[in-house]
């Protein structure tokens, strides 16, 4: 089946299209739709109509775009008119919801009269908190932008004028460095004249190019002041008329250090591009062909050519799915009155900074596990990089701030928390924990010191303040790796091979001599196995947390931990807890990864450690101990076991949170079963606490709600060690080592 069949099908199948409404409040009973409709929805509508800012109180209005077009000018289909472009217009609006959680109406004008368009459209302020204009054909473009932007006082935004500008804006910053050039001496080449090209010239010149610097080019030549002056050119191409000789786009790139295409591919040789400055920039835009090929632009000079294309198979994508769902996010969240020039620079000085940054491993997974580094290869963020919402957004709430466009403050600081709460429940509870993390920072020992997830980790540990990392290893190598990932910083090491560490390997002979260990190979495991080394570390008091098992199966992690520092002093048994978050709840389920078929001693001292845990994250604790009966409806050892682990904590006058069972999954967790059916039970409310019978259930149940239920999930988290302890999952990535470790850190300021 090909690409087209595949794509009629992806639109047909039930229901029709890509997008829905939904309702984001109850509507089970006759007191909500009162709610909801008639009659109390009368009292929002006259608080409005006293105040009519309190639309965005009352209202979905202030988090919802109109994306607007008469199907003039789509992509790649030109003028196909206003109902044939409702599927674009539904894909921008899954853009804008997947990206920036950006509620959408679609819009399709059947008009072609820009005057008769502007009053449509004004028509409809009253309804969204922003107009993202899309695919109307140039010159009606500017003049529709122009007017809705003077007439109406939410923000306008023409994607097609102002996206790939920038976009590309960013990127020509990040060029322009890498190939040690001022953006004021640079000389701009354009192909194409329309909208996005002329908005995009317009940009370099607010990011610090020189109008005099710049030649455009059109399907006629050089744009020179005597074709201007002769009539040739329209009102809004004249404004880039160069006085200079007339010719074409060949004559216009001898000597130029960037080319911008925004026309029509294959349109520029090989021996153009030989003809430019050294080192030059080619952002060849055009789609789905670019102005020239990738590897034929590389392979037209000997030095460094630095390329972008509006292509996903090559380097460099100048995609506008980087800046209108976090522009407007910004725009929205301040109740901005317009998207002015300050905040489109924000935005691209935003994009611009976090291509230096460090990528994360998801990003690098999703472009085939290639290494993604600052350089000519890597000058803008991908698209599907979650980080940009929170750059971009703040970045643009901050300048409307600033520049007066906003009709409210907000603490930036805060609204990051908030951005990062929209991506997912996981995110908001990371973010309590991160926090209390940077309060305090600790010592947290990396195990396994010399694999470039850990040394990446390291770095984003230190420079976020929320622990001061040590990387255990050969610290040459460390250095070595830390260098080429372009990671500038130096980590604190500790080496065991070079190192004066002889009372680590006493210390580890005087814990394990009468279980089988000599003074040897207590000497031999020091030097030779981090586990061990960073155990005695921690235990000696050298670092405060231990953080392992990113190379090693999880229990061969385990052991030296439990061999060295072992549990706490009033606790026999570790376990290991995942926090599983859902949109609106989260539960913590014990034990997962440790204890294999506990009593109900063991039970009991999981619920307890789990529960301290969740406090940890800000979360009060309910505890269920689950199992496949209902409060002794089945009678046998199996479901004696969380029966009487949940009478010994009800009967434990420390235990000062709410718990009971033995009780099945959906008892613990659904409202209605919980206080409909057993009316007796000392939940009053839904469990957010399962600790699971024996090991076997814990592991398949998290697996389950993280598969099947959409849950994402945090940990494994190691509790009832004497000293903060986490052992990692083989594999996980960058992320959730620098979660565990604020884990560990908020662990060692409660030690």
């Amino acid at each position: 089946m090909g690409l087209d069949e595949d794509s009629l099908e992806y639109h047909r199948s039930e229901p029709p299209g890509k997008i829905e409404i939904s309702t984001t409040k109850p509507t089970n009973t006759q007191r909500d739709l009162s709610l909801a409709y008639s009659p109390g929805v009368a009292a929002p509508c006259m608080e409005i109509h006293e105040d009519e800012t309190d639309a965005y109180t009352y209202t979905a209005k202030g988090n919802l775009v109109g994306v607007v077009s008469n199907g003039s000018a789509v992509l790649g289909l030109g003028d196909i008119g206003a109902q044939a472009s409702k599927p674009v217009m539904e894909g921008k609006g899954v853009l804008f919801k997947r990206f920036a959680d950006i509620d959408v109406f679609d819009i399709e004008l059947d008009e072609a009269d820009p005057h008769k368009f502007v009053e449509a459209v004004k028509m409809m302020e009253p309804t969204f908190g922003g107009v993202n204009l899309e695919d109307i054909k140039a010159p009606e473009c500017f003049t529709i932008e122009e007017r809705l932007r003077e007439e109406m006082d939410v923000p306008v935004f023409h994607d097609d004028q102002h996206g790939t500008a920038i976009i590309s804006g960013a990127a020509l910053v990040n060029a322009a460095e890498i190939a040690d050039k001022d953006l004021e001496d640079l000389k701009i080449v354009f192909s194409g004249a329309g909208a996005s090209a002329l908005s995009t010239a317009r940009f370099y010149v607010s990011l610090g190019a020189k109008r005099e610097n710049i030649q455009m080019c059109d399907s006629s030549g050089i744009i020179t002041q005597a074709r201007a002056d002769a009539g040739d050119v329209n009102e809004y191409k004249r404004e880039f008329a160069r006085d200079v000789p007339e010719g074409d786009l060949a004559d216009a790139l001898e000597g130029a250090d960037v080319f911008v295409g925004l026309s029509v591919g294959g349109i520029v040789s090989p021996e153009m591009v030989a003809s430019m400055g050294d080192n030059p920039i080619i952002f060849a835009m055009a789609n789905p062909d670019p102005e020239i090929g990738y590897q034929e632009a590389k392979d037209a000079r000997d030095d460094d050519v630095i390329m972008a294309t509006g292509r996903s198979d090559y380097p460099n994508q100048v995609n506008n799915v980087l800046g209108f769902p976090f522009i407007f996010r910004g725009a929205l969240d301040v109740r901005a009155t317009e998207i002015n020039e300050a905040m489109k620079v924000a935005a691209a000085e935003a994009l611009a900074d976090l291509a230096r940054q460090d990528v994360p491993d998801a990003v690098v997974k999703a472009y085939g596990d290639e290494a993604i580094q600052f350089g000519p290869d890597y000058i803008i963020p991908k698209p599907v990089d979650p980080r940009v919402l929170f750059r971009v957004a703040p970045a643009v709430a901050q300048a409307a701030m600033d520049s007066g466009a906003a009709r409210t403050e907000i603490d930036v600081e805060a609204y990051e928390e908030q951005l990062e709460a929209r991506l997912g429940k996981s995110r908001e509870m990371m973010r309590v924990v991160l926090n209390k993390a940077k309060s305090d920072p600790k010592r947290v020992a990396l195990a396994e010191g010399e694999d470039e997830k850990m040394i990446r980790a390291a770095y984003q540990l230190q420079e976020q303040g929320i622990a001061n990392p040590v990387l255990i290893g050969e610290e040459d190598t460390i250095a070595r790796t830390a260098a080429n990932l372009g990671l500038d910083f130096t980590p604190a090491v500790a080496d065991p091979t070079a190192g004066a560490y002889d009372e680590y390997a006493e210390r580890l002979f005087e814990l394990r001599q009468r279980k089988g260990i000599t003074r040897s190979e207590a000497t031999e495991l020091i030097r030779r196995d981090t586990n061990y080394f960073g155990s005695v570390m921690v235990e000696e008091g050298d670092a405060d947390a231990l953080l392992t098992g990113l190379t090693h199966h999880y229990p061969s992690a385990l052991r030296p931990p439990l061999q060295v520092i072992g549990t706490a002093d009033d606790v026999d048994y570790a376990a290991g807890v995942y926090l599983m978050t859902f949109k609106n709840r989260i539960v913590f389920c014990a034990d997962a990864t440790v204890n294999q078929d506990p009593d109900e001693e063991v039970l009991a001292e999981v619920t307890k450690q789990t529960a301290k845990l969740a406090r940890r994250f800000n979360v009060e604790p309910r505890a269920a101990l689950l199992s496949y009966s209902n409060f002794g409806s089945v009678d046998n050892e199996g479901t004696r076991k969380p029966r009487r682990a949940a009478a010994m904590l009800q009967g434990d006058p420390e235990v000062d949170f709410p718990v009971d069972g033995e009780m099945q999954a959906d008892t613990a967790v659904v409202e209605d079963i919980l206080t409909g059916t057993y009316e007796f039970s000392d939940l009053e409310s839904p469990a957010n606490v399962l600790v699971f019978p024996n090991l076997e259930s814990g592991n398949i149940g998290y697996k389950l709600l993280q598969r099947l239920g959409g849950a994402e999930a945090i940990g494994p988290m190691l509790v009832g060690m004497d000293k903060p302890v986490h052992v990692l999952q083989r594999g996980d990535e960058v992320k959730d080592i620098v979660n565990l470790a604020g884990v560990a850190v908020v662990d060692a300021q409660s030690e």
